[in-house]
């Protein structure tokens, strides 16, 4: 890059001997081009020298070249852009906004890094997290492990077996892996049948209109950031032998043993398939419950059947350290005791928006500080290793986009950040994190950029699942939900045993639950817990997000003998609640100082369920007592 192009640095005025970083060049040859403004008083020129991988120290993660494009003085825009938009993310929100921008005659391009099963800060993949490791291939996982639970109904059925069903990894894995590859590849063909360029590396955002990609710059009139999310393990001692749904989506060898920390759909999922290869599982909540958020009975009873096939809850634990032992097992320290003989133990608390990062650098250099354009660096004296906070190297903050606290980026409602022409969708803006969302927020920017037709993501009525054993369906509003915004419900229920557990003989259970507006007749929440419940809740949403009654529901005839049948046939309310004007949120907030040494926000919202008894007996598990 021509270092005339640069823009100068913004840094506090510092006096450096031009020896000390002639040396440090020499040593450590930066992979960053840099010019220096009046502030940084230099006794004769600084020339950095470009990096050679032959000096690099091996203890140093692998460095990247950074540019840096110069804004007009003026403000005023390019006259020519290369690209009408250009995409950073080929996941499932990118690769959708990114053709349909291309069908409507813009000229696109997208930026990905290359494909590896497991993500990095080098490696992901056209496809993103749902194609490459989430939903995809967790569903794969979740086909295979179902087969014991089906050798155990067979049996009912007159099925017998001379031998025991025996389970081969490596064969799902290799066939998990070839699958993937064949994905990525159909999504690659998509983006080139479109007319989009697709471009491998990481792109970093260098001013509202500019994406450097490993170094070479593009310029776009719109710029879009669908980089999705990534697992979050939190840090405690040992915390480097867990592994994350990443990790464990392809793993070597089949756990033993396995303690899952979390109480979220991805817990359960992976609680499911584990159990159902025949793994020993045991499963650590911080809560008195699974799925936080869920409707309130689809989480008892979600609970109840996956304990009965044979997963251990270990409920309001929360992990305080892993031990490995000298033969390779694990154990797990938490509040209650410590567990032990685990071959694994995996995180699933949560995903964080993949904005954040940092990059370490060791230099031998004596001084206070230098201060980058885009970047904040802090020093320590003498052997001096600085870590660049860059944003996730995306350069978001230099650039002026605003972020929340967790990373995630700020959008309005047409998915606009805070600056115009830089846009967000799916799982980076923290809305609501689920695939077929992200593709709904990545068509209609589209629309909104290149049909001129404003379009907002609507999200009423937005259905989801757990395919955890068995799998839940929803869509709507929870009980709790629907009280706090109507206030007058009619709940119906039913908890059913299937026809084929009547002569499997296996203790399955069916759970369905519709609720209604006492005033409208409109059915506002419909939730199941039990064999294909996705499959069902999907047809179903259709007339929930169309706004049907309760009354349209029992005039439709039932298809029998099915499970589905049972949500048209419920007659009866099991209860009705009368609260004529609906209870006022309340809002508690409470800044906790555990042992620990961090600061806890615990937040709690509740009316007509919640109580102050649960919330002091929360501060009480907080405060490990």
């Amino acid at each position: 890059m021509n270092m005339a192009a640069a823009t100068s640095l913004s840094s506090p005025k510092l006096t450096f001997s031009s020896s000390h970083l002639q040396t440090l060049c020499r040593k450590f040859p930066l992979a960053f081009s840099l010019s220096f403004s009046s502030s940084l008083s230099l006794s004769k020129p600084l020339t950095l020298a470009p990096l050679s991988l032959s000096h690099r120290p091996s203890s140093l993660s692998p460095f990247r070249r950074f540019a840096v494009r110069a804004e007009s003085e003026n403000g005023a825009e390019p006259l020519h852009y290369d690209f009408d938009l250009f995409t950073v993310g080929a996941g499932s929100g990118g690769v959708r906004a990114s053709r349909f921008a291309a069908n409507f005659g813009a000229s696109v391009a997208v930026c990905e890094l290359p494909f590896a099963t497991i993500s990095s800060e080098t490696t992901g993949g056209v496809g993103g997290t749902c194609v490459l490791r989430g939903c995809v291939p967790k569903k794969l996982l979740v086909y295979s492990s179902k087969f014991s639970h089906e050798f155990d109904e067979s049996g009912g059925f007159g099925w017998k077996f001379e031998t025991e069903p025996k389970h081969d990894w490596s064969t799902l894995m290799a066939n998990k892996n070839a699958e993937l590859q064949r994905l990525t590849g159909i999504y690659k063909n998509i983006l080139n049948n479109a007319g989009v360029t697709l471009i491998e590396g990481r792109g970093k955002i260098v001013d509202p209109h500019t994406v450097d990609v490993d170094g070479k710059l593009y310029t776009a009139r719109h710029i879009l950031i669908a980089v999705g999310g990534r697992p979050f393990i939190p840090e405690i001692p040992g915390s480097e032998h867990a592994i994350d749904s990443d990790a464990a989506l392809d793993l070597p060898s089949k756990p033993t043993k396995i303690g899952i920390v979390g109480g979220g759909y991805i817990a359960l999922e992976f609680a499911g398939i584990f159990n159902g290869l025949n793994s020993d599982v045991h499963v650590f909540i911080r809560q008195k419950k699974v799925l936080r958020g869920f409707d309130e009975d689809v989480r008892d009873f979600v609970a109840e059947q996956m304990s009965l096939r044979g997963i251990e809850f270990h409920t309001e634990e929360l992990p305080q350290a892993i031990h490995k032992s000298a033969d390779g097992s694990l154990s797990l320290k938490t509040n209650k005791g410590t567990v032990e003989g685990f071959s694994h133990i995996m995180f699933a608390t949560g995903r964080r928006p993949n904005t954040k990062g940092v990059f370490h650098f060791v230099l031998f250099m004596s001084t206070d500080g230098i201060a980058l354009h885009n970047l904040m660096c802090y020093v320590d004296w003498e052997i001096i290793k600085i870590c660049l906070y860059h944003a996730g190297n995306l350069g978001l903050e230099g650039v002026g986009v605003k972020m929340a606290k967790n990373g995630a980026i700020e959008v309005d409602d047409f998915s606009q950040t805070s600056i115009p022409s830089i846009w967000a969708v799916g799982d980076v803006t923290d809305r609501i994190n689920l695939t077929p969302v992200a593709l709904m927020e990545g068509g209609a920017l589209a629309n909104t950029l290149f049909r001129n037709e404003p379009t907002k993501p609507d999200y009423r009525a937005v259905p989801s699942a757990v395919f955890s054993q068995p799998p839940i369906g929803q869509v709507g509003l929870t009980e709790e939900q629907a009280m706090q915004e109507y206030g007058d419900i009619d709940v119906y229920t039913s908890n059913f045993r299937p026809l084929k557990a009547t002569v499997s003989g296996l203790p399955d259970r069916v759970f369905m639950k519709l609720i209604v507006c006492a005033k409208t007749d409109k059915v506002l929440g419909l939730h199941m817990c039990g064999e294909d419940s996705p499959e069902i809740v999907q047809g179903f949403a259709v007339a929930v997000r169309a706004g049907l009654t309760k009354a349209d529901f029992d005039a439709t005839v039932g298809i029998h003998p099915t499970s589905a049948e049972e949500l048209v046939t419920m007659r009866t309310p099991t209860r009705k609640i009368r609260n004529s004007s609906p209870p006022e949120k309340e809002r508690l907030i409470l800044e906790l100082k555990p042992q620990q040494g961090f600061d806890i926000k615990f937040e709690s919202i509740y009316g007509h369920n919640g109580t102050p008894a649960f919330v002091e007996k929360t501060i009480k598990w907080w405060m490990g007592n």
